[in-house]
């Protein structure tokens, strides 16, 4: 049952449903110039799930920056999780109170 619904994406987070589908959790780390004063740099953070290596998502916001936004790009450095990592678990042979 748990799996049908996981399957369907019924009740369980979007995210998660694009994790299953190969989607990573992306970085973008964005410098730009700013409008007024070309010479000054600015940063800006863009977090979304992607998919590695052609990055669709990131070039489409960047394409979106590009013909939207008046700070033209100076550089753009990516960080992507490649894999869902799984936690890890250990066996435990005591139990440990807490007061």
């Amino acid at each position: 049952m748990a799996l049908r619904r996981v399957a369907s994406g019924e009740g369980v987070s979007s995210d998660f449903v694009k994790q299953l589908a190969g989607y990573g959790l992306t970085t973008a780390e964005i410098l730009y110039r700013r409008p007024d004063h070309r010479w000054l740099l600015q940063s800006y953070v863009w977090q979304n799930y992607d998919l590695f290596p052609n990055f669709p998502a990131l070039k489409d916001f960047l394409a979106f920056w590009q013909e939207k936004l008046e700070g033209p790009l100076f550089s753009v450095t990516v960080a992507h999780s490649k894999l869902i990592k799984p936690a890890e678990l250990k066996a435990v042979d005591g139990v440990f109170r807490l007061h």
